[in-house]
């Protein structure tokens, strides 16, 4: 008999289901008595004692359902330490049930702060293994978390579409892609789209810079451009800001985001008609693609594993597109930023691509 409790926290993606799916099924293969404990809206479900107990055909139909079957919730780790409003210590309240249902093993899905609330359980000595999920592909220690893919599909096909209109009518497009502190999305939607100019918040731009890709262009013959701009991206000028002020500064921007605040700057540097598509959250929506249901199943099944070898506090991450495990504590806290000298982005340049540096 095994007895698992399962959550997913923090934003939702396309392939939660399909990784617990996959976690069930890998451990009702090994065992034949499984007792799974799915708790609801994340970690705020393991706080209140929150939970449905679910048995295998639950998780049966759901390899290609977006979202997640128990909810989410973001519960900041900065805040762990602190008391919900009604006063309840959040650590102990999520020992207090993870030791009243008898579990063997928590299993977390989530991003950064999930998986450092992940480390701070296991190391209040509860055995617990992390799944890596987050669409901004940005989580320490994995090539690639699931959800990432999927998202920059929805991206990709966002700027394919504007491609068509912005090409009818001669304009500048901007789409703002979700990535507030890192570009993986933007990076790699720009690139599959075709993108003129790709902003990121790890290459600080130059506005002079962004509107000479986008004459360079108009000289050639090429009557549009699209500027692939994640929601973080920054100017030179706000990046050298200390960061008490640049945050200050953002906090009091009069524009919506930055994609109309660089639509503004570019037509008053170039004269241009510029147009902004924001997706939004449909690139967290809808089914995982093939790559991600491929990649969830076997993080699923790896965790499994895990399990039945008593290997916890542990992170399922896949490197070298093998699947394989590090300590959570050696992710926690780290974040997976492009590097301005990452090969992609110099390929990218290679192909013509602006990142509006220089």
């Amino acid at each position: 008999m095994k007895r698992i409790g399962m959550l997913t926290s923090g934003g939702d993606c396309q392939a939660l289901n399909a990784t617990m799916r996959g976690v069930v099924k890998g451990l009702c293969n090994m065992y034949k008595d499984v007792e799974i404990y799915g708790f609801l809206e994340g970690y705020k479900g393991l706080i209140r004692n929150n939970y449905k107990q679910l048995s295998a055909s639950d998780f049966s139909g759901i390899l290609t359902k977006g979202g997640t079957i128990l909810g989410s919730s973001r519960q900041p780790f900065k805040l762990m330490d602190q008391p919900t409003e009604d006063g309840i210590n959040k650590v102990k309240a999520m020992k207090e049930t993870y030791k009243k249902l008898k579990l063997d093993c928590l299993v977390v899905l989530g991003g950064n702060g999930s998986q450092k609330t992940a480390n701070l359980l296991s190391e209040e000595g509860l055995n617990v293994i992390g799944l890596p999920k987050t669409i901004d592909n940005d989580l320490w220690g994995t090539d690639m978390t699931f959800g990432f893919q999927s998202a920059v599909d929805i991206a990709t096909t966002a700027i394919d579409c504007i491609h068509t209109t912005a090409a009818s009518h001669n304009r500048v497009f901007i789409v703002e892609i979700m990535g507030h502190k890192v570009g993986h999305i933007t990076l790699h939607a720009g690139i599959a789209g075709g993108a003129d100019v790709i902003l990121l918040p790890e290459i600080p731009y130059d506005i002079k810079c962004v509107c000479k890709a986008i004459e360079k262009r108009s000289k050639a013959g090429k009557g549009f451009s699209i500027i692939a701009v994640a929601e973080g991206a920054i100017s030179k000028e706000d990046a050298a800001l200390p960061k008490k002020k640049r945050k200050e500064k953002l906090a009091n921007r009069p524009y919506p985001s930055v994609a109309y605040e660089i639509a503004e700057q570019i037509k008053e540097t170039c004269g241009c008609e510029v147009r902004i598509a924001v997706p939004g959250h449909t690139q967290r929506g809808g089914s995982p693609d093939a790559f991600d249901r491929v990649l969830s199943s076997r993080f699923g099944a790896y965790a499994a594993q895990l399990i039945k070898d008593e290997k916890y506090g542990r992170l399922v991450v896949l490197k070298d597109n093998e699947v394989t495990d590090i300590a959570l504590s050696d992710s926690a806290g780290k974040l997976k930023y492009v590097s301005p000298e990452d090969s992609i982005v110099q390929n990218a340049r290679m192909l013509g691509i602006s990142f509006g540096d220089k």
